[in-house]
């Protein structure tokens, strides 16, 4: 695990910088637009590039090596901070420049997030795959508590330039802790040379290696349809609280840090039990509980429930995530985990792509209309909901929730997915050599 840790604790400084900055944007955009569309068009511009590279980016990790790929992604990413910077600074930042910057710096940290997932079982023993995952949703939790503190308060004493700046550096000390140490290379076994024939046969491998295993199928689908429904209400959550609050971005900034304190229990509590076993049920009851607490939160108008129903939710993120992580790395051999790993990867962007251009505008067109003191679903669920600022996207928000619930119970209705972990055999039980 030692490798392991230093790596991550390098990335959790950059991963803080990136959070601050990611929160100074979603108040500067809030305040010139006051448009949920606008704040969902930076997950879409962020998401859409990837579903385009994640492929190649796949082969490149299965080939090239996982150690410089990483070094390429805080690289660039500091560069994108760099021009973002200078833009701010001549008054020549513009929405559309944001949108291209997270478009850019989403494909490139692809590259990165898959290097570092395909090298995670050449660093520790499988015994240790749910730990070692627990450990990336430790740091990840970790950032949401302090970034949005940092943030909310900085901004208004050293403004966006301070901010970025803070960020840039934050790039440079991740950068030099990569640089510093050592990730092992895959071995390539026979089947890792078999199966690599060509770019042409490689770009299709992942497809046809998951559709051959329709245990690992259900896997994939599992979680698109649960990223597409926890994306929508994460979507919502920054223009619901500011919509409710009158833009109060410390409650926003409260919300946030109770997300990440959840995150950490969650990671702490995987970092010293484990898992479930079989770990499928962490899985399915992980989004269940995930889409029961937020189903609170989406009901609640005050920080009271706001804050303890975050935390509730996202402490099953960690369980649900390393669980689901531990059984692909155990099922996929080494050599081939980066483009079956890119594969699976391109859930997340196709996902959150659909959920990004579907959510803002439902919210602001449909929903936000719909629940004014005259809108249509005032008189049926404004008892609920209310009829003031913010009603419309807290109705979105509990259906988005809802449907969490719903696909985590729901994978209990079928065999192929809640036995998964006995139909495929680990990948050093394998019948392939």
């Amino acid at each position: 695990m030692r490798t392991l840790i230093i790596v991550w604790l390098g990335q959790i400084v950059s991963i803080i910088g990136s959070g601050m900055t990611g929160f100074a944007f979603t108040i500067w955009v809030w305040e010139l637009t006051h448009q949920a569309t606008a704040l969902t068009l930076f997950s879409f511009f962020g998401q859409v590039p990837q579903i385009l590279i994640i492929p190649i980016a796949g082969v490149i990790v299965d080939r090239w090596n996982r150690k410089y790929l990483m070094m390429v992604g805080d690289t660039v990413s500091g560069l994108l901070t760099i021009t973002v910077l200078l833009l701010y600074i001549t008054h020549n930042l513009q929405l559309w420049h944001l949108y291209l910057a997270v478009g850019v710096k989403g494909t490139f940290q692809q590259f990165q997030t898959l290097a570092f997932s395909a090298s995670v079982s050449m660093m520790v023993p499988k015994q240790q795959y749910s730990r070692a995952s627990s450990i990336s949703y430790l740091i990840s939790s970790s950032s949401i508590i302090i970034a949005p503190a940092l943030a909310g308060t900085l901004y208004a004493v050293i403004g966006l330039v301070g901010i970025l700046i803070i960020d840039i550096t934050t790039f440079a000390i991740a950068l030099l802790t990569v640089l510093l140490i050592s990730i092992p290379q895959p071995p390539m076994t026979k089947v890792g040379k078999r199966m690599s024939t060509n770019l042409k046969t490689d770009l299709y491998f992942g497809w046809r290696y998951v559709a051959a295993r329709p245990s690992l199928f259900a896997m994939l689908l599992l979680l698109l349809l649960f990223v597409f429904a926890d994306k929508f209400a994460d979507l919502l959550v920054t223009p619901l609280i500011l919509a409710r609050t009158g833009n109060d971005t410390k409650v926003l900034g409260a919300v946030y840090s109770a997300a990440g304190l959840g995150g950490i229990i969650g990671a702490l509590l995987m970092g010293a039990w484990g898992s479930f076993q079989p770990r499928i049920h962490a899985v399915l009851l992980g989004m269940a509980g995930a889409g029961l607490s937020q189903t609170v939160f989406g009901l609640g108008i005050i920080p009271l429930i706001w804050i303890p129903a975050q935390f509730c939710s996202s402490l099953n993120f960690p369980i649900m995530g390393s669980a689901h992580d531990a059984i692909w790395l155990n099922k996929v051999k080494p050599e081939l985990q980066g483009r079956v790993f890119a594969m699976r990867s391109m859930v997340m962007p196709i996902s959150s792509a659909l959920a990004s251009l579907i959510a803002g505008p439902l919210a602001d067109r449909v929903f936000v209309p719909a629940m004014k003191p005259n809108g249509t679903l005032a008189p049926i669920l404004g008892w609920i909901f209310g009829t003031g600022s913010g009603a419309g996207i807290a109705l979105l928000y509990v259906i988005s929730s809802l449907s969490m619930l719903v696909v985590g119970l729901g994978g209990y209705a079928f065999r192929v997915l809640r036995d998964v972990e006995i139909i495929l055999p680990d990948h050093d039980a394998s019948v392939e050599e």
